[in-house]
């Protein structure tokens, strides 16, 4: 260890000496720095250029942006979350003038498909089976009569499934008719009345039923009526007769000048097209 600090004592001494020697030159350069136009120079820089004001103003700002944000976020969720503005939101979904506004929307988008499909319709009838002429475009052809049928026995299958039901219930409580004969037979007579009395009604009443009345067509006698009560129910009977030999009692509209099937026939009357 002597030997050491002997022999390495000269070479520290003179490292402390160039480390002393070098802050000593460096603390005068700093000074002479300090003492030149150099300082002046940037403080009008800085000045001039407002530095200082521009920093300032960005640290003040980004504050005050972030503590009113949160501020304001706060705010929201409180007066959403109020009760009062809850009360406020009800009342203006279900005011007079908002319901009014969804019904009319509503309504119109309905009349828009309807006549889309009504103007399709209309073009498929003219090209089945040829082009026909003005007086017979006056008359429903075999794709409108036809969605309308489809519609109109759709509606009349869900009125004889109600009243099935309910007639199947009253059946099963009583405990009685439980025989499949005698129960097929008045279900199957029952959806005879059900469709019966749905067609016959609509034809007597308005002489529209509701597939008729989507694709704008209409049931009329030759003096330009609705078909009387008697008339509509042979023109049922005549439906269904066209109905059952695959539906070759619609084959006259095909033919025919006034586009009449073999329920027209029998009852006299004709299927027109409203114009609006």
């Amino acid at each position: 260890m002597r030997f050491d600090r002997v022999a390495l004592g000269p070479v520290r001494a003179a490292a402390r000496s160039s480390r002393g020697i070098f802050e000593g030159e460096a603390e005068k350069a700093i000074d002479a720095l300090l003492a030149g136009p150099l300082p002046e120079a940037v403080g009008r820089s800085l000045i001039e250029h407002r530095v200082l004001e521009r920093v300032a103003s960005e640290m003040v700002e980004a504050s005050a942006a972030k503590d009113g944000q949160q501020h304001l976020e706060a705010l929201t969720a409180q007066v959403v979350e109020s009760p009062a503005f809850k009360r406020a939101l009800a009342d203006v979904l279900t005011s007079p003038e908002v319901r009014h506004a969804l019904t009319a929307q509503t309504a119109g988008f309905g009349e828009d498909v309807a006549l889309a499909v009504r103007t399709r319709l209309e073009r498929l009838d003219d090209r089945i089976p040829r082009k026909p002429s003005e007086q017979t475009r006056a008359f429903g052809g075999a794709a409108s009569r036809g969605v309308g049928l489809v519609i109109d026995a759709a509606l009349a299958q869900l009125a004889y499934l109600a009243v099935a039901g309910s007639l199947a219930l009253v059946l099963d409580l009583a405990g009685g008719l439980r025989q499949g004969a005698i129960a097929g037979g008045l279900f199957g007579a029952g959806w005879f009345v059900v469709t019966g009395i749905y067609f016959v009604l609509f034809w007597s009443s308005t002489g529209q039923t509701p597939g008729l009345r989507l694709t704008r067509l209409r049931v009329i006698t030759a003096s330009g009526a609705s078909p009387s009560l008697l008339r509509s129910l042979v023109r049922f009977v005549g439906l269904i007769l066209a109905i059952i030999p695959l539906l070759a009692g619609f084959l006259p509209v095909l033919f025919d000048d006034r586009r009449r099937a073999l329920q027209d026939f029998m009852a006299g009357t004709v299927v027109v097209r409203e114009r609006t």
